[in-house]
């Protein structure tokens, strides 16, 4: 699964990057070095056409955790941060936004947690991982949104209506797969524009996970265990000595 994940990009960049035609963010979010679940998050999304503009590119915040159409208490969302590839087109929460609503969320890196030799009380300690780009740029993870409504606020009401997003996993790669059998599912810069118009229904043969040898993985400290903690130093490597020694390689 993907449960925290960092980004710090300025939206202007964000936006240059992805080729966003209108920035609707209000107030730009601060960076996170942890970004958790039911976080306001960057997304971007391509909006179908109107009467009054055609199709648009847009940079947004996003709920984490996508809360159905349907829905009648938003609280799912905290359940649903991550959809599974081989099911994301049979599930009822997502294969409506799959068909039509798909999104790319930026991030510097996400992290992961391996569960190493040591042992604490009888559970094993977990080891984080922070998993990037090798070249260091922006990782465009694939995702799908929602717009729900809060039939309790008039429709005038800015809080009628929530923006929430899901990230969408697979089976991580041999390299990666040795810290979880998990990673979300990247979006590759030439079929950015093919995922995300919403009047391309056949989209699964745009995903596919990160090629070979693009990402690194290296253990970080624990401080990223609390979402509390927020800082460029989540992300900082750990000293050799303070690393178990099979998560070394």
């Amino acid at each position: 699964m993907c449960g925290r994940y960092a980004s710090s990009s300025d939206p202007r960049d964000l936006a240059d990057e992805f080729g966003v035609e209108d920035v609707r963010i209000g107030a730009p979010l601060p960076p996170s070095y942890n970004v958790a679940p039911t976080d306001e998050v960057y997304a971007v999304v391509e909006r179908p056409a109107r009467a009054d503009r055609p199709r648009q590119r847009q940079l947004r915040t996003l709920r984490w955790g996508l809360v159905p159409s349907w829905a009648k208490d938003p609280s799912i969302g905290s359940r649903m941060i991550n959809a599974r590839m081989e099911t994301v087109t049979e599930k009822p929460a997502f294969r409506k936004a799959f068909a039509t609503r798909r999104c790319l969320v930026p991030a510097d890196g996400y992290f992961e947690w391996y569960a190493s030799s040591q042992v604490r009380g009888d559970k094993p300690v977990k080891q984080p991982f922070f998993v990037r780009p090798k070249d260091h740029g922006v990782l465009a993870m694939a995702g799908l949104y929602e717009i729900w409504r809060d039939r309790g606020r008039p429709d005038d009401d800015p809080a009628a209506w929530w923006w929430t997003c899901t990230i969408i996993t697979t089976t991580a790669e041999d390299e990666l797969g040795r810290i979880h059998d998990r990673m979300p599912l990247m979006v590759e810069p030439d079929r950015w524009d093919a995922w995300l118009d919403p009047a391309r229904e056949a989209a699964l043969d745009l995903l596919e996970p990160a090629l070979p040898g693009r990402l690194e993985a290296y253990p970080v400290g624990p401080l990223v265990n609390n979402v509390r903690n927020n800082g460029p130093e989540l992300i900082a490597p750990l000293p050799l000595e303070e690393t178990p020694m099979e998560a070394r390689s």
